[in-house]
């Protein structure tokens, strides 16, 4: 994980990042959503709150396997937990990232379909 990998941020103010540094922030999310299952993960998540058990269905991995993204994503600041008895809950950060997820996935639907991607 790069020294930036930290992608969240303490204020909840959103100003835009410098140039480089925006560049940076921008390109490490993309990575992190470059991966097959950390992209499955989030896009299981944008149907709402779900367990590692839960999760771990949703994108056929093994268990050990989701853990381990899914703690990325938490450092990352992608996704929030909370604990619900024993079981770790785990939920979206924000819109934005479902929107984003949403936004990858119909590009790749209209690839798939062959067709181009309208706005």
């Amino acid at each position: 994980m790069s020294a930036r990998m930290h992608l969240s941020t303490a204020h909840p103010v959103h100003l835009p990042a410098a140039g480089e540094e925006r560049m940076a922030l921008a390109a490490d999310l993309l990575a992190l959503l470059g991966d097959r299952t950390r992209l499955a993960l989030l896009h299981a998540l944008t149907g709402g709150e779900a367990d590692v058990t839960t999760l771990t269905e949703a994108c056929a991995a093994a268990r050990p396997a989701v853990s381990q993204h899914l703690a990325r994503l938490r450092l990352a600041g992608l996704v929030d937990t909370r604990k619900e008895g024993r079981r770790v809950v785990y939920s979206l950060r924000d819109g934005h990232l479902r929107r984003l997820i949403a936004e990858a996935l119909n590009v790749a639907d209209h690839r798939v379909a062959g067709r181009p991607p309208h706005d």
